[in-house]
C-alpha cells in the first residue's frame, strides 16, 4: 500500500515538472516572439531609413546628371554654331574666288574666240597665199627646166651631189680642226710629262743573245771536255739541257739554248770544271749542282735588289723570284728585268706629274712583263701568264688590270694602266733599246704594205724609214683632196687593229694628177 502511494506521489510530481516545463516552453516562446517582432519592426524602419535616403540621393545624382548634360550640350552647341560659322565665312570665300574664276575663264574664253577667229582668218589668208605661191613656184619651176634644160629629178641629183661634196668637204676640214686641237691640247702637256720621266730615268741597257762562248787556256781542252768517245760532253748536255758546239773557233766553246737560266747554269758549270781540271761525269753532276745553287742564289738577289731600286715593298717571295729570272731573259735583244724597272721608273715619274698614285704605278710597270719569266713552262700568252700569277699572290686590282691591259688586249679602265702602257712604249721605242731579226722584220713591212694595198683607191705604196713611214700614192680619179683625209684616216684605223709593230707608223697619202702630151 505504501508502495502505492509512493509511486502515486513520484506520478504526481512528474506531472508537475511536466507541466511546469510546458508553462516555461510558452512563457519562452511568447518572449521570443515578441523580441523577433521588435527586431524585424526596427529593420523595417532602418530598411525604409535606407530606401528613403537612396531615393533621395538618387534624386540628387539626377538633377547633377541632368545639369550636366545640358551644360555638355550647351558647349556642344556653342561649338558646333562657331563651326557653322567658320565654314559658312570659307563657303563664302570659295564662291567668291569661284566667281573671280569664272569671270576670269569667261574673258579667257572670250579672247580665245577673238584669236580662233583671227587665227582662222590668217589660215585662210595663209592659204590663199600658199595657193598663189604654189602658182609662182610650178611656173619659176618650169622657167627654171626651160632655162637650165634640168627636169626636177636631174636637179634633184645635181642638187644632192652638190651637197655630198659640200659635206666631205666640212667633215674633212672639221676632222682636220679637231686633229689639230686635240694634238695642240695634249702634246705640250704629253712632252712635258714624257720629257721630264725619260731625262730623269737613266737606266743601263744590256743586249743577251741565244748563245754564251766559254773561252778556253787552250784548244786541247776541247778534247778533254768531249771525253773518251765522248762521254764527258754528252753527260754535260744530258744534265744541263744544252747544246754545246765545239768547231774551228779557237780557243771557245759556244753554249746554245733558248732557256737563259739553263743556259747560265751551263755556262758556270763549264768554267767551274775548266778551272779544275778535274773533268769526268761525277765531277760534272757536282759542279753543275754547285752552279744551279749559285745561279738559283743569284736569281733571288736579282729580285731583292730589283724591288729595292724600284722602290717597291710587299711583293710576295715567289713573284721576286721571277722577277730575277727576268735577268736572262730578253725581247727583241732587249733584257727583260732592265725594261721592267724602266717601265717602273717611267710610270711612277709620270704619275707623280699627274697626281695618281706612284707606288701602284711603280708596282705594275715593275710587274707587267712577269708573265715572260714563265711562258716557256706554261701554257698562254705572257698578259694571261702575269695575270694569273698576280692574282695568285694577291696582288691588288689595279696592278693586275695594268698587267692585262699594257699591250691593249683589254681596254684600260684606270689611269695607272694608262701610264704603264705609255712607259712601255718609251721603253721599248728608244733608239737602241730593241733589234728584230731580218724575218721578222721583211714579215712586218710586207703586211704593212699588204694594209695599205688593200684599198681599191690605192695604186701603190711603199714602206719607208724601217717600216716606220708608208708611202700611199692614190687614184686621183677615184680620190678628191678631201677625201684623202678620210682615207688616212681608215688606212691608220686598220693598221692599228690588224699589225702589230714598236712606236708609231706615219701614213703619207699622195695624190697626184699628170698631164702628158707630145708635140710634133
Amino acid at each position: 500500500m505504501l508502495s502505492i502511494k509512493i509511486s502515486l506521489f513520484v506520478v504526481i510530481i512528474i506531472a508537475c515538472v511536466v507541466v511546469a516545463a510546458a508553462a516555461g516552453v510558452a512563457v519562452g516562446i511568447v518572449y521570443r516572439k515578441k523580441v523577433a517582432e521588435a527586431t524585424i519592426g526596427s529593420a523595417q524602419q532602418e530598411a525604409t531609413r535606407i530606401v528613403n535616403d537612396a531615393v533621395s540621393k538618387a534624386e540628387s545624382k539626377k538633377k547633377e546628371a541632368i545639369l550636366e548634360a545640358k551644360d555638355e550640350i550647351h558647349r556642344q552647341r556653342n561649338e558646333l554654331e562657331r563651326e557653322l560659322r567658320e565654314r559658312r565665312s570659307e563657303v563664302q570665300r570659295q564662291e567668291r574666288r569661284i566667281a573671280q574664276k569664272e569671270e576670269s575663264l569667261d574673258r579667257k574664253t572670250e579672247n580665245i574666240e577673238r584669236k580662233d577667229e583671227q587665227l582662222n582668218n590668217k589660215i585662210k589668208a595663209a592659204d590663199k597665199k600658199a595657193e598663189e605661191i604654189e602658182l609662182v613656184k610650178r611656173s619659176q619651176i618650169e622657167m627654171l627646166e626651160k632655162i637650165s634644160g634640168f627636169n626636177k629629178e636631174q636637179a634633184k641629183d645635181y642638187l644632192l651631189k652638190t651637197l655630198e661634196s659640200d659635206l666631205v668637204h666640212e667633215k674633212a676640214v672639221k676632222i682636220m680642226e679637231y686633229e689639230q686641237k686635240t694634238k695642240d691640247e695634249a702634246d705640250e702637256k704629253a712632252r712635258e710629262i714624257i720629257a721630264t720621266a725619260i731625262q730623269r730615268c737613266a737606266a743601263d741597257h744590256s743586249a743577251d743573245a741565244t748563245v754564251s762562248v766559254v773561252a778556253l787556256p787552250n784548244d786541247e781542252m776541247k778534247g778533254r771536255i768531249i771525253g773518251r768517245e765522248g762521254r764527258n760532253i754528252r753527260t754535260l748536255e744530258t744534265i744541263t739541257g744544252v747544246d754545246l758546239i765545239i768547231d774551228d773557233t779557237p780557243e771557245a766553246i759556244t753554249v746554245s739554248c733558248f732557256d737563259p737560266v739553263r743556259r747560265e747554269i751551263a755556262r758556270l758549270t763549264l768554267e767551274k770544271l775548266i778551272a779544275d781540271g778535274r773533268i769526268h761525269p761525277t765531277r760534272i753532276e757536282e759542279l753543275y749542282e754547285k752552279s744551279k745553287r749559285e745561279v738559283e742564289h743569284t736569281i733571288k738577289q736579282t729580285g731583292e735588289r730589283a724591288t729595292i731600286d724600284a722602290g717597291v715593298n710587299g711583293i710576295h717571295p715567289e713573284l721576286i723570284k721571277q722577277l730575277g729570272k727576268l735577268k736572262y731573259r730578253t725581247s727583241y735583244g732587249q733584257n727583260v728585268l732592265n725594261h721592267s724597272l724602266e717601265v717602273s721608273y717611267l710610270a711612277g715619274l709620270m704619275a707623280a706629274e699627274l697626281g695618281a698614285d706612284v707606288k701602284t704605278a711603280k708596282r705594275a710597270g715593275l710587274l707587267h712583263d712577269i708573265g715572260k719569266a714563265l711562258d716557256h713552262e706554261m701554257e698562254g700568252s705572257h698578259i694571261e701568264l702575269g695575270v694569273e700569277y698576280a692574282r695568285k699572290y694577291k696582288e691588288n686590282d689595279n696592278v693586275v688590270h695594268a698587267i692585262e691591259a699594257h699591250h691593249g688586249d683589254v681596254e684600260a679602265r684606270t689611269i695607272v694602266a694608262c701610264l704603264v702602257q705609255a712607259a712601255d712604249a718609251i721603253s721599248a721605242a728608244r733608239p737602241g733599246a730593241r733589234r728584230e731579226n731580218l724575218q721578222n722584220y721583211i714579215k712586218r713591212l710586207e703586211k704593212l704594205e699588204e694594209i695599205t694595198n688593200s684599198f681599191p683607191c690605192v695604186e701603190k705604196s711603199y714602206a719607208i724609214q724601217a717600216g716606220r713611214e708608208v708611202r700611199i700614192m692614190v687614184k686621183p680619179d677615184a680620190v678628191s683632196d678631201d677625201q684623202m683625209v678620210l682615207v688616212a684616216r681608215d688606212i691608220v684605223k686598220k693598221i692599228e687593229d690588224e699589225l702589230e709593230y714598236p712606236g708609231q707608223i706615219k701614213v703619207n697619202v699622195i695624190r697626184e694628177n699628170r698631164v702628158i702630151d707630145v708635140a710634133k
